[in-house]
């Protein structure tokens, strides 16, 4: 398939009767500097009729107005902090098209070389946000967004989406962004009930040198996609929610207590190993002194860890990774984000610790672990720009070793995709024990 760009050009706010803002800085909150230093993407794919190019432009202007830092610049300022100049500098708009059509055999799996002509470069970028829509030869449209993860997370960046997909349809725009990101502010004095270094946080001198991660197994990494279906969810929901009779677990717990199982077995670990579930939360719902305002804009995660030995893990029912799961979960409460800032604005300046997310920015490896992403909850499949929703969304990433997504179907029948990268040899033992409840 070959993909030909036509134009590339910025897309700035449009304020229409309203004056121009000026120029302003705003800061990035302790959540922010946690996220990775890096562009996220995920593709939309349409039937005809579709939108024009034009019909989508002037929405995305229009939103603009309303979320203006999208339009900025990430920069340092004095102090060396991170902070985000609303310079309305614009958006990245790119307009390509295919010379074939968008059939059912078409994959959207991030190892595939056709999909990394429907997305723009994601590294060296300035822009904040960019995004690339692809025509094909039948009439199908292909829409790339990608934005940069230390100004919003998914949930940010889905309700962003789903306000653009509003703007196109002349439709209000509710709620509107918050976008003060000074809100998180520590108490005083500080209390720091937990300890947050070595989670975190990380002492400076653990910043390998660049390339320290470059490893000749990177070649052996794939990725594949996995359906499980509303009936094998449920029998897994069961087994999972019958051990010890105490609770019944959710979906994402149960799933994650099977895939986490499976991908120990497909890796054929050592009993003595340990080895993690990394669990990103959102925490915009566990803050509640002071609230967090409804439509925050920015980021508002941190990880909780599942651990256990694999001879635990793999002798006991899977009722057990279920409770580890949980467990991990609910650690991250009001008391943990608290202490988490309190510290975040003392003792880690103080001791000059870095995000560990600055440690392993170029991990691309988590071997023995695996990362637990979850957009399960979030409307990204609804993104309308008036001509109905897609048929089909991907994230698209580069496959790192051990990274896992769960995404409702778009079947519309309960059953979920899961996206997962593993070395070759560990993926072939994977797709044989996926679909087993041994």
């Amino acid at each position: 398939m070959k993909v030909t760009i036509e134009s590339s050009k910025l897309v700035k706010p449009f304020y229409g009767s309203i004056p121009t803002p000026p120029m302003d800085t705003i800061p990035t909150s302790i959540f922010d500097k946690m996220a990775w230093n890096m562009h996220v993407a995920v593709l939309y794919a349409y039937r005809p009729p579709t939108p024009s190019n034009a019909a989508i432009e002037l929405g995305l202007g229009n939103v603009l107005a309303e979320y203006r830092q999208m339009a900025g610049r990430l920069t340092t300022n004095d102090a060396g902090e991170i902070v985000i100049v609303r310079n309305d500098a614009g958006v990245r708009f790119i307009e390509a098209i295919a010379d074939q059509n968008l059939d059912k055999s078409f994959s959207f799996m991030p190892h595939e070389p056709a999909v990394h002509s429907l997305h723009p470069e994601l590294h060296g970028v300035e822009e904040i946000a960019q995004v690339q829509i692809t025509r094909f030869s039948c009439g199908s449209m292909v829409l790339c967004f990608s934005s940069h993860h230390m100004v919003l997370d998914a949930y940010s960046s889905s309700n962003f989406l789903a306000a653009w997909g509003k703007a196109c349809r002349n439709l209000e725009i509710s709620p509107l962004p918050f976008q003060n990101r000074d809100i998180f502010r520590p108490r005083d004095p500080p209390v720091f009930e937990f300890d947050h270094k070595g989670v975190e946080f990380m002492p400076k001198s653990m910043i390998p040198p660049h390339g320290y991660y470059v490893d000749d197994r990177l070649k052996e990494i794939r990725a594949e996609k996995f359906l499980f279906t509303a009936d094998f969810i449920s029998k897994i929901k069961t087994k999972a929610s019958s051990f010890n009779n105490t609770r019944h677990f959710s979906t994402f717990e149960s799933l994650y207590a099977h895939l986490w199982r499976t991908v120990t077995k497909a890796r054929r670990l050592d009993g003595s190993v340990s080895t993690r579930v990394r669990i990103p939360v959102d925490c915009r719902n566990r803050l509640k002194n002071p609230e967090v305002p409804n439509g925050f804009f920015g980021n508002m995660i941190l990880w909780a860890y599942a651990k256990a030995k694999v001879h635990e893990l793999l002798h006991e029912p899977i009722g057990y990774a279920a409770k580890l799961l949980h467990e991990a979960v609910v650690s991250i409460d009001e008391n943990y984000i608290k202490s988490f800032i309190d510290f975040a604005h003392y003792e880690a300046k103080s001791e000059d610790l870095v995000p560990n997310t600055v440690v392993e920015a170029e991990k691309m490896i988590l071997y023995p672990d695996i990362d637990a992403g979850s957009w399960l909850r979030l409307p990204f499949h609804d993104l309308d720009f008036g001509s109905g929703a897609p048929f089909t969304f991907s994230p698209c990433f580069s496959p790192i070793e051990g990274d896992t997504y769960l995404l409702p179907s778009f079947v519309d029948d309960g059953s979920i995709e899961i996206y997962i990268s593993l070395f070759n040899e560990d993926m072939k033992v994977f797709k044989n024990v996926v679909y087993s409840l041994e």
